[in-house]
This record gives C-alpha cells, sequence and structure tokens, in this order.
C-alpha cells in the first residue's frame, strides 16, 4: 500500500469514526445528521406496506430496525390495568402510583408540583417499556385532558383541569414538560394531549356539535392546546368524537390551518378510538371508509386508533391518497419516535436505562408514596369551617365517628391505573389516632347505625360522592343521576346522600361533611348548617391520609375550587350552548354561586399590603411585575393561592367582567410577611383580533385586582396599554 493510499485509507476510518458508521446500518441512525434528513433517509427506505402502518397505534418497521411503542393512557398516574383493562394482551398487569384525580390535581394551584407528578409517571412509563420483567407499557401517554370544563353536568369533568382557559393551560404546560422531560434532544416520553376540540358533553357526542365564533375558539377553547404546543412542547393531540360548527373534528381544516401551519404542531395528530368509522356511520360525513380515510389524510392525520388499512390501500390504487401524502402524514409520526430516541440506539438518551440500571419498581418506592400524600393533601378545598371545628386536635377528642358510602373505599376511575395500594378515609383517620382515640365506623343508616356513632362520637365525618364507575352498568349508564363518567352527562347536581348528613347532624351538630366526588354539588343545606365541609377528589392511594393530613392540622388546606360551583341546576346553560359569553363559567355567569372559582379557606388567615408595579405603561413583549406583601396574620403554617383577575373596561368588544392572569402558590410560615411577585406578561393579556387574525394587546386601560378567590379582591390597580401590535399575524 502506498503513501498515497494509505493516507486515503486513513482518512476513511476518520470519517467513519466520526460519523459512528461502524454501528449503524443506515442513515437515519445517525445522531449526528439534522433530523429532518434523517428522517428523509427513514422514508426513502419504506415500502408502501410499512408506510401504511406506521399510522397505526404502534408504528414499526422491523425490517429497518425501527421497533415503535405503543400509546397508554395516563391522565393521573400511568394506567396500566385498571377499570378499562388497560394491560397489554398477554402481558402481566403491574400496579401503577395513582394521583388524585386531574380535576384534584387542578385544585393544588401548583404547576411545579404538577411537572413533578407527570415527570414520576414518565419514569414508570419508561420503566414498564423497558424493564424485561414488564416490557407491557408503551412511550406515548394520551395526557393531559386540554378540554375545558366549562359545564359541571360534563361526564368527563374528572379529566380536565376546570373551566379557566388561563389555568388549564399552565397545568397543560406543565404536565407536559414532566412528561417529556427536560433533554434537549430527546423526550422521556412523548405527551398527546386530548380532545380536540371543545369535547365537553358526553351524550350523543359523536353526532353533536360543539358551535362557537373565532374569537372563542382562539381565547378559550383551544387556548390550552396552543399553549401546549407552542411552550410545552407537546407534539400530539387527539382529535375529538365532535362536530365543532359542523364539520366533525376527525377532519376539521384547522387541524392544519391553525395548529400544523400556525402553531408549528409537526407530530402526531390521532383519531379518537372509532372516530374514523363514525365519519361514515353516525355523522354521515363521507359516503364510504375509503372518501373517509381520504379526507382523514388530507385533513392531517396522523394515526389511527381503529381499522383504517384496507380503506387506505384502496384510496391510494384509486389516486384518491399519493405517496407524497402519504409520506407526509407519517413523518409526523416518526419525528415523535425520533424524540423518543426510537430511530437510533445513542448514548445520549439519558432516558434509556431506566428499568435497566434500577430495577426497583418505582411504586414501591417510598419518595412515591410521600409525592402521592403531599398532592392529595394539597388538592383538599376547605369550603366551610365555622368556629375552627377543624383541625381536630387529637388530645382533646376521645371517639371520632367515620359514617358514609366513600368513608372505607378507594374508587378508581375509567382512566385509572390498579394502585399498590389503598388508603381509604376510615383508613387514614385510624392511621392518624393510632390506639389513642376510639374510631366508629357505620358505612349507612341502616337500623340507624350511622345516627347511634354519630351520637357516640365526639366528632363525626361525613363521606360522601359520587361513584365514578357504576360497576355492573352498561357504558352509558349510572346508577343515580348526578352521577356521570365518559358517555354519561349528569342529568342532576344534587346529591341524595345529602340526606345523610342531615341525619348525623341532627344526632351530633359537631359534623364535617367530606364530600369525596369527582364533581361539584348544589349542597346548599349543608352550606348553611353543617359547620365544616371539605372537598377531595377521588382514586388516590394516598386518599385517607392526605386527608388526615388536613383533617388533622399537619397540612393546613389550601387548595381551591378549578370550577364555579352552582347554587341551582337550573342556573346551568343548556349542555349544549357553546358560547360561554351566554353566562358561563365565573368570567360571565351573574348568579351568585355556592362556591366560587378559585375559592378555597385555610386554618390561618393573610393580609396583603403594599402593591407595587415595575411600571404603570405597558408595551408589546413586556412583562408587568406585580409584587406585594403577604402576612400570615394567624397561628399555623400555611400555603396561600394568590390569584390575580384583570378586566379591560376600555375594550371595543365584549370581555369577561374579570379573568385570572397570573397566580401562585405561597407558603408563609405563621407571623411571617414574605414578598410575592406576580410576572404578568402582555401576551397573556392579548385577546383575538378577529379583523387581523392575530392575538393583539389592545390600547387603554386594564383593571385588576388580588386575592385569594375571583370573588376575594384585596389589592386593586390599574395599567395603561399605549399602544397597539399592528402587525397581521399570528402568534407562532
Amino acid at each position: 500500500m502506498g503513501i498515497d493510499m494509505r493516507k486515503y485509507f486513513l482518512v476513511t476510518i476518520l470519517c467513519l469514526v466520526q460519523f459512528n458508521l461502524f454501528s449503524q446500518t443506515y442513515w437515519f441512525q445517525n445522531t449526528k445528521l439534522d433530523d429532518e434528513k434523517r428522517l428523509d433517509n427513514l422514508i426513502s427506505l419504506m415500502t408502501i406496506d410499512e408506510k401504511i402502518n406506521c399510522l397505526s397505534t404502534r408504528p414499526s418497521i422491523p425490517r429497518l430496525g425501527v421497533f415503535g411503542t405503543r400509546t397508554v393512557e395516563g391522565l393521573h398516574g400511568l394506567a396500566l390495568s385498571g377499570p378499562a383493562n388497560w394491560a397489554v394482551k398477554g402481558k402481566g398487569a403491574s400496579p401503577t402510583t395513582t394521583f388524585p384525580q386531574a380535576i384534584g390535581l387542578a385544585q393544588m394551584w401548583d404547576p411545579e408540583l404538577l411537572t413533578q407528578i407527570a415527570s414520576l409517571e414518565a419514569d414508570e412509563c419508561r420503566y414498564l417499556t423497558q424493564n424485561k420483567k414488564y416490557n407491557s407499557a408503551g412511550l406515548i401517554l394520551l395526557a393531559p385532558n386540554a378540554d375545558l370544563g366549562r359545564d359541571i353536568r360534563w361526564g368527563r369533568t374528572e379529566e380536565c383541569y376546570g373551566e379557566d382557559a388561563f389555568l388549564t393551560s399552565k397545568l397543560v404546560v406543565a404536565f407536559v414538560k414532566g412528561l417529556q422531560g427536560n433533554n434537549s434532544k430527546y423526550w422521556k416520553t412523548a405527551s398527546l394531549m386530548k380532545h380536540f376540540l371543545a369535547n365537553s358533553n358526553e351524550n350523543n357526542r359523536t353526532i353533536n356539535s360543539s358551535d362557537f365564533d373565532e374569537q372563542l375558539f382562539r381565547e378559550y377553547y383551544s387556548y390550552p392546546f396552543y399553549k401546549g404546543v407552542v411552550e410545552g412542547g407537546s407534539r400530539a393531540f387527539m382529535t375529538a368524537y365532535n362536530k365543532y360548527n359542523g364539520i366533525p373534528c376527525t377532519v376539521h381544516p384547522v387541524l392544519k390551518d391553525v395548529t400544523v401551519n400556525q402553531w408549528g404542531q409537526n407530530g402526531i395528530i390521532a383519531t379518537d378510538g372509532g372516530a374514523f368509522q363514525l365519519l361514515v356511520t353516525a355523522q354521515k360525513y363521507y359516503p364510504d371508509l375509503t372518501t373517509a380515510v381520504t379526507g382523514c389524510i388530507k385533513a392531517g392525520t396522523t394515526m389511527f386508533l381503529d381499522r383504517y388499512k384496507e380503506p387506505l390501500k384502496d384510496a391510494l390504487a384509486k389516486n384518491l391518497i399519493t405517496e407524497k401524502e402519504l409520506d407526509g402524514a407519517i413523518r409526523g409520526t416518526l419525528r415523535v419516535l425520533l424524540k423518543l430516541g426510537l430511530l437510533d440506539s445513542s448514548s445520549d438518551n439519558p432516558y434509556t436505562n431506566i428499568g435497566i440500571t434500577d430495577t426497583v419498581d418505582l411504586w414501591t418506592k417510598p419518595e412515591s408514596h410521600a409525592l402521592v400524600r403531599k398532592a392529595t393533601a394539597k388538592s383538599v378545598v376547605l369550603l366551610k369551617n365555622e368556629n375552627q371545628l377543624l383541625p381536630i386536635v387529637k388530645e382533646k377528642v376521645k371517639t371520632i365517628a367515620v359514617i358514609g358510602p366513600s368513608a372505607n373505599i378507594v374508587i378508581s376511575d375509567w382512566y385509572s391505573g390498579t394502585p399498590p395500594y389503598a388508603v381509604t378515609a376510615l383508613q387514614g383517620i385510624k392511621n392518624e389516632v393510632g390506639n389513642n382515640v376510639e374510631v366508629l365506623f357505620a358505612a349507612s343508616n341502616k337500623a340507624d347505625s350511622a345516627v347511634i356513632a354519630a351520637r357516640k362520637a365526639d366528632i363525626v365525618l361525613v363521606c360522601i360522592g359520587n361513584h365514578p364507575l357504576s360497576y355492573n352498568l352498561a357504558w352509558g349508564q349510572n346508577y343515580v343521576a348526578s352521577d356521570g363518567r365518559e358517555d354519561v352527562d349528569r342529568q342532576a347536581i344534587s346529591l341524595e346522600q345529602e340526606d345523610l348528613v342531615k341525619l348525623v347532624y341532627a344526632a351530633n351538630p359537631r359534623t364535617v361533611l367530606v364530600l369525596i366526588s369527582s364533581f361539584p354539588y348544589t349542597i346548599n343545606w349543608s352550606k348553611e348548617h353543617v359547620p365544616a365541609i371539605v372537598h377531595i377528589t377521588q382514586s388516590s392511594q394516598e386518599l385517607g391520609n392526605g386527608l388526615a393530613d388536613v383533617i388533622f392540622g399537619k397540612t393546613s388546606p389550601a387548595g381551591r375550587l378549578v370550577q364555579t360551583w352552582s347554587s341551582s341546576i337550573d342556573q346551568l346553560l343548556p349542555i349544549l350552548d357553546y358560547n360561554i359569553r351566554n353566562g358561563r363559567t365565573y368570567m360571565y355567569d351573574k348568579h351568585t354561586p355556592l362556591f366560587p372559582f378559585g375559592y378555597g379557606l385555610s386554618y390561618t388567615t393573610f393580609a396583603y399590603s403594599d402593591l407595587k408595579l415595575n411600571k404603570q405603561i405597558l408595551k408589546e413583549e413586556e412583562t408587568l411585575k406585580v409584587s406585594f406583601k403577604l402576612k400570615n396574620t394567624g397561628n399555623c403554617d400555611s400555603d396561600e393561592v394568590v390569584q390575580f383577575y384583570a378586566s379591560f373596561p376600555d375594550s371595543k368588544i365584549e370581555r369577561p367582567a374579570k379573568a385570572l392572569k397570573g397566580f401562585k402558590r405561597v407558603f408563609v410560615a405563621k407571623g411571617q410577611t414574605v414578598d410575592v411577585s406576580l410576572p404578568i406578561r402582555a401576551s397573556d393579556l392579548k385577546y383575538w383580533n378577529v379583523d387581523k387574525k392575530a392575538f393583539l394587546l389592545e390600547p387603554g386601560t386594564i383593571n385588576f385586582f388580588i386575592g385569594g378567590s375571583s370573588v376575594d379582591s384585596r389589592l386593586t390597580g390599574n395599567v395603561t396599554v399605549e399602544q397597539i401590535n399592528t402587525k397581521n399575524d399570528v402568534e407562532k
């Protein structure tokens, strides 16, 4: 070999080392290449059949060494078994850490803690996917639910973060970031948000249309999804069953026109289960499945959750869909696989060793249990506490009665996994008092058992609420009208179990109502008569311990409501009226609520003072820094959830009477004062301008107040917007 040949050979070796090609078969596996070039290479190598398969829920290309991943549910913990039997067929089901329902997690008003919760869920997802003992999960998580709970009768209220678009957007972003991780190149798991768009009624959802104008589309119904994409980094969502302004969401033009072309959503757009078939059957939007699949691909669908292959092959054969369009459809899904690290085996991926090098089941770890307990306690909302009946001082009671159908059960909902254990309210109370206090129990008042127990006790806890599953009933049915779940909206918002509270209260006025529920209720009698009321949601494995932490004062309650609790069902609009301006949510409802949005008490009191602003004139892209002093004026340490509400009196179009635009959960030790700073971004004060097709900051005065709820004004102020954005473009 001559000198020139040796040089050529050496240069070749160095190039191979540089591009790491010794261990690679295809260019798409080379992590040093641009992502889009990697995808170009992969798609160029695929056959038509392989491309068709990559529109499924488990996209894989075995011939090229690409083994995809499946979708799994994960609204409040990984659902890998549970009531809906989410386990993989042929694989052993596994317990998973189970937190309070999503609506309960929202009641924490704590995005940072929500990110930690989602991160643990993602860890378990990786663990169960990659650990050979299980190998049974998947890395695409169908969470969070970014739909808005604009009506408390909606059967899936338990899955959402409440009625407010701003709060929901902050929590959606937090959950997405927890699921996907903070690595710049790889995701821990992929967050696939549900259900785009305006899916907040269940009855006849497959044929109903959610109708509203462009302004509400931008500012309200799509807003949490928008923020989930542009701020959270999600690149996946599922379309809803319903229609939006007469067009099925599965094939609505906004999928491409808005989410792809304006927001930059370049990943997965999935149909809901059975929604593809419904385009022909229930909705009759297309004459046949071949035409329907053509419509789906052209609208932006990249993943089908039901059978689609034969109609797709037929559409290709008839040239209704081109191979180039097919390439565009699969690219989004492959892009998600790339971000998950499934197109390479790079050592730079920090998530590939989860479940490999660490083999202790995450749901068995004390720190996992502690996180659930902390979240559960933080989610508790104290609705009433007359004469400081709570917290219970253990040393001052000898007997406690725990009564009611919800006292000795923890009920998993449809989207729950199977928790490793479950602590009921009764057990949580027993755990706290030990052998020093007698605990009596009665599940009902059969043979006067509840009344007898109440008479014997120093204090009574009555635990009532809904049943999120309605065992042994067919799909679409519930035992009582006030229950709801997927496919069933509530037909009542009163609670028949409140009669038990009346009997117990008559026997012992030292009664605490513990409402364990997925929904608000018109508990008007209890609010008037019962001295103490707490609300906690279903399904947490630490329900009893978290509740006990609050009941006995280890944790001062600071949860806040995320929906308006109406005092009567006739105050609600027709459930199919999606124009919230007609009187829905705290922003437009003129009725006096039973409990307002943002409401919640604590065991202490707070004083707000010394309001300061960093500027009086706010311009585009600036941040208004609102600072004040918050003093704990009571006798116990506690969190306070400070809330910032804005109004726009100079607006030329109808605006909300008040709208949440900032919040922070703040800890203050008793007797201490802390400085609180709320950054209010100008972008969060913008509203959609229909003429200019953009979010604009309107000129004029913005009034605001700060306090502990939507009706609790402690500090007031205003700021002036001097100029308007004249750029005729949409925020991207």
